[in-house]
């Protein structure tokens, strides 16, 4: 059950700090964004997209929160690897490469972020091939690249979100709330890397067959922050059931649903699919072992509204105040 009034769910994701960070990006992007027709989607998008005569490069990365690498090095080595795999993934696409920046004051948190990245690049298959250490560096930090392919005719992108467009979240429940974490649910690490690897092939299938017309992986922001990203990239709106966002047994868990909506669930993504594809991409998520669900409709509006029994509450007037605050041509 949603136990939260609609009003208290809006407040919590629009204050959340997983949201509230992304709002320096588009100030970022005002000072660094430079057109290039070998580069046709960039900022905005999980990964930008290299146009290499037929190839398509994906290039993406990720930096890991501070409060994470303190917790649990180990964790914050594995999450390096994992999110970076996902952005790639979120394209439709294969991740081939990782080159990663490790600055470090303790050589046994080094040791732990090393395991984790290993055991995460082991599991998914795609190898650390490179990067720069700082041994004595005054802070513990890890960042990370990575480099996967696409062919660019079935790329997946944020800003290609059509009105009327059905939205659908899948999320792998098979999992458990991090140890070292509250706000991070944990199915990779119980998963086989037979079943990960699957589950990230499935969005290649999404976009080779043509299924969605746009997508992100779940993040930091959560299912709710993640989709207003999506929905701003498109300049879109959306009418969202919080009753049909996929979740595990929050009860048996001890979580609220506030709670949940805010975390990063591991294995996650957001699409937004054409009505009579709805039914062919909820099979090929299931058949992967992820709970997925319609939860919402893509509107014109620039609005992302969230709906329980009788209740409505706008999120985010994203064509007032966006979450990364992408600058806008017209």
């Amino acid at each position: 059950m949603v136990e939260c009034s609609t009003d208290e769910i809006a407040k919590a994701v629009r204050d959340y700090d997983g949201v509230t960070r992304k709002r320096a990006i588009g100030e970022v992007i005002k000072s660094l964004r430079l057109v290039t027709p070998n580069v046709p989607v960039s900022f905005g998008d999980d990964a930008a997209l290299i146009q290499n005569g037929d190839t398509g490069l994906l290039l993406a990365a990720d930096g890991i929160w501070s409060r994470l690498l303190d917790a649990d090095p180990y964790w914050a080595g594995f999450c390096a690897v994992l999110v970076n795999v996902h952005d790639i993934a979120a394209m439709g696409g294969t991740p081939l490469a990782i080159v990663d920046i490790l600055s470090v004051k303790d050589a046994k948190v080094c040791h732990e972020v090393l395991r984790g990245m290993y055991e995460a690049s082991a599991k998914f298959c795609v190898p650390v091939v490179g990067g720069h250490l700082h041994p004595d560096a005054e802070m513990n930090v890890i960042d990370v690249a990575i480099l996967g392919s696409v062919d660019p005719e079935y790329a997946i992108f944020s800003h290609t979100a059509e009105v009327g467009d059905r939205i659908v979240a899948a999320i792998d429940l098979h999992g458990r709330i991090h140890p070292s974490c509250a706000m991070n649910w944990d199915s990779a690490t119980l998963r086989t890397a037979e079943e990960v690897r699957a589950q990230i092939r499935v969005m290649r299938t999404l976009g080779e067959e043509r299924l969605v017309s746009a997508g992100k992986d779940i993040s930091n922001p959560g299912v709710i922050g993640t989709l207003g990203m999506l929905l701003e990239s498109s300049r879109k709106g959306a009418v969202v059931c919080l009753e049909d966002i996929p979740r595990p047994d929050l009860d048996a868990l001890g979580l609220t649903f506030e709670h949940w909506v805010r975390m990063y669930p591991g294995m996650g993504f957001v699409v937004t699919v054409p009505a009579g594809s709805v039914d062919t991409v909820l099979k090929l998520f299931t058949g992967v072992g992820m709970a997925a669900a319609d939860i919402g409709v893509v509107t014109d509006s620039e609005r992302l509204i969230i709906r329980h029994c009788d209740t409505e509450t706008m999120v985010f007037d994203l064509n007032e105040q966006g979450i990364m605050g992408l600058p806008r041509d017209d």
